[in-house]
């Protein structure tokens, strides 16, 4: 069935019911999962996952469950976000499209709908909701840090193109991907939030060049990509020129808002560093800690850390949508994530004791909770670090003084910059 075939005025009960005939039907049962970015596939392997994750997001879209909220003429359903969490419920311990959603879906997707022209919207959100296109965010920079707004990577125009130059880094999956949303800097000559303009640009293309990041843990799933006199349509500009902040501010709350966005198809309780309580029982069970008192404790900890981090997501959602929050408020959110992220793979270590520190395939659940232990702050740090989340919920949620800073006012070519970083 197609998209354009279904009823969209189910109500959320007759939605969720169409639902819970559909997953299993169409998607496998995985359970719930530790995986903390391990590196336990071959390049083979994620290649045969990308396309997998391709199909499931195109029967997804035959069967009516794709872009949930996108609006009817772009191929989605045109519902709202009661149908999109109650989708998200029915999936919870099914595979499901996960390359895809971030950043595809969230932010990429949500920025094409709030900023794109109708022709861009039409061209790719489509395309998206059927998996023909994924999609990855050009936005960290090897001299930035968590200063986006200091972005180096050039756009000047040339006619009616620009021409790109610079790098990006920490891209996810950008060596299988398809299209990138890319920050750059217009403008030299004014302060740094006002020289931005955001384009959208396919990745396989002559002077793009994407080098893979080895983590600790022997992942290569960031990359590295150097863009060198690329040329890049101005029908390709999302939003106006130099205005890219006004962009980029809305993207970065996209991205804030993955697990609770309204664009995004994860099943509940899923996340960064994620496990269900049935993972964590099963972990206790394989080291003989089942009926450890101890241990029963560490995993209603858990247990609690995700029915409040739930609790929270739902609050924000609700409050955001009515107004009555700050869509800065979504800084909670992403920071209680990384916290409970990081306290839930450490409850899994101490659980595992010692075969957390050696363990062979024997071990089960168990297996690879070290390594999940050693990479748990990754979640503090994709997506925005938490540090820069604390910083928007005490300056624009609470309303407490700005950081000092001395470059608001100064040209961006005027600001001093390390050797490597000088343009």
């Amino acid at each position: 069935m197609s998209s354009s075939g279904i009823n969209s005025v189910d109500d959320v009960e007759s939605f969720r019911l169409r639902a819970r005939a559909w997953v299993p039907e169409h998607l496998q049962f995985v359970g719930p999962t530790t995986k903390t970015l391990r590196n336990d596939s071959t390049d083979e392997e994620e290649l045969a996952g990308v396309a997998r994750d391709r199909a499931i997001q195109r029967a997804m879209f035959d069967g009516g469950f794709a872009g949930i909220c996108v609006p009817v003429e772009y191929g989605g359903q045109g519902l709202t976000t009661a149908h999109q969490r109650a989708f998200n419920e029915e999936m919870a311990g099914y595979e499901y499209p996960s390359r895809i959603q971030s950043p595809t879906f969230s932010p990429c997707l949500a920025v094409l709908l709030e900023f794109g022209s109708e022709a861009q919207k039409l061209r790719h959100v489509p395309a998206i909701l059927k998996g023909e296109e994924i999609w990855m965010q050009f936005l960290s920079e090897p001299s930035g840090g968590s200063d986006v707004a200091g972005a180096l990577t050039s756009a000047e125009r040339d006619g009616e193109e620009w021409i790109v130059n610079g790098s990006k880094v920490w891209t996810t999956g950008a060596w299988w991907s398809d299209w990138g949303l890319c920050l750059t800097r217009t403008n030299w000559d004014v302060a740094k939030h006002r020289g931005l303009t955001v384009f959208i640009l396919p990745l396989r293309q002559p002077g793009i060049e994407v080098h893979r990041i080895e983590m600790l843990n022997g992942n290569r799933e960031f990359c590295q990509e150097f863009m060198t006199d690329v040329r890049v349509p101005d029908s390709d500009r999302i939003g106006d020129v130099d205005d890219g902040w006004t962009v980029g501010t809305r993207w970065m709350f996209h991205e804030r808002m993955l697990f609770n966005s309204p664009y995004t198809s994860i099943p509940a309780g899923s996340g960064f560093g994620a496990s269900g309580n049935l993972s964590l029982l099963n972990t206790a069970t394989q080291v003989g800690r089942a009926n450890d008192p101890i241990a029963r404790d560490m995993i209603g900890e858990a247990r609690s850390l995700a029915i409040a981090r739930a609790a929270l997501d739902e609050r924000l959602g609700e409050g955001m949508k009515s107004r009555g929050l700050s869509d800065q408020a979504s800084a909670i959110g992403r920071l209680f994530a990384a916290m409970v992220s990081v306290r839930t793979t450490s409850i899994l270590f101490e659980l595992a004791g010692t075969v957390a520190g050696t363990w062979t395939e024997d071990d089960g659940a168990a297996a690879d909770c070290g390594t999940d232990f050693l990479m748990r702050q990754a979640g503090c740090i994709g997506g925005g670090t938490t540090e820069m989340a604390r910083n928007v919920i005490s300056e624009r949620v609470l309303g407490m003084p700005r950081e000092q800073s001395n470059d608001r006012n100064i040209a961006f070519r005027d600001i001093p910059r390390g050797p490597s970083a000088n343009r």
